[in-house]
């Protein structure tokens, strides 16, 4: 079993959900980031999303596009990132995962991505723009080196394709809570539940809600559903500030993520 495995096996024979928040990697820099990830764990958030930064955005709303224009414009790179989680790996008692676009992994190459992203302390990948008929050669070499494969299930969804990609994925699947980008808002789509209800009486994987997820109602709402809630703009949106005050922007994180995983 892998840490992401678990982490949700514990976490059903406790009856609690996962908070997953999401964070650009080297916004304002890999320093920080590593602050901002053992803040993190010491909240007790059940794991993190890390960021790669990328320059075509995939579904990524202003604000982490925003975040990931301001990493590249420091010139970060793939093995600055690893070598800094890397670093802070041994503090860490939740997982990582990796918010990567395949065309990364496909340029440094799938075994060499999963190896050195294991060796930096990450027990997964989130690739978002991989395509279920291109994703069952990844996922093979992913759980022969026990590294779990996240996909992505959409509201467009159609029912037969959500669950070929449940069949090709592992350690959850990631379930986008509304059609379009990512970003904060003030309310969800109604159906919303049942379409993850759906889903999960027909996967064994655990389902996570992400996309829009911002307020102690959201997750109110989604908790019941889900077994676990990734917010992520809300966050990044505070790490923006850390350029100019760091202990802010660090306050802000820890009152937003207190709050949110009260509502668990």
């Amino acid at each position: 079993m892998t840490a992401i495995d678990q982490l949700f096996a514990r976490l059903k024979t406790e009856r609690r959900k996962a908070f997953m928040p999401f964070i650009t990697a080297g916004d304002p820099s890999v320093a920080f980031t590593c602050k901002v990830l053992q803040l993190l764990d010491r909240l007790g958030c059940s794991m993190a999303e890390v960021g790669i930064p990328y320059s075509d955005p995939i579904a990524d709303g202003p604000v982490i596009q925003a975040s990931y224009t301001r990493a590249l414009n420091h010139k970060i790179k793939l093995a600055e990132i690893f070598e800094a989680t890397a670093s802070v790996k041994k503090t860490l008692s939740m997982p990582l995962v990796s918010m990567v676009s395949y065309a990364i992994i496909h340029r440094v190459g799938p075994e060499k991505y999963i190896d050195d992203a294991i060796h930096a302390g990450f027990s997964g990948a989130i690739v978002p723009d991989l395509l279920v008929e291109e994703s069952s050669a990844l996922s093979k070499r992913c759980k022969e080196r026990d590294f779990n494969l996240i996909q992505l299930v959409t509201p467009t969804t159609p029912q037969e394709r959500a669950l070929r990609i449940a069949e090709q994925s592992s350690g959850f699947l990631y379930f986008v809570s509304v059609t379009g980008i990512t970003g904060e808002r003030t309310e969800l789509p109604p159906d919303l539940v049942d379409r993850v209800s759906w889903l999960r009486e027909r996967s064994a994987l655990p389902i996570c809600i992400g996309f829009g997820i911002s307020k102690p109602e959201h997750v109110r709402l989604l908790a019941p559903v889900s077994d676990g809630v990734i917010v992520g703009s809300a966050i990044v949106r505070m790490m923006e500030n850390a350029g100019t005050n760091e202990a802010s922007a660090l306050d802000s994180i820890e009152a937003l993520v207190q709050a949110l995983m009260a509502a668990l």
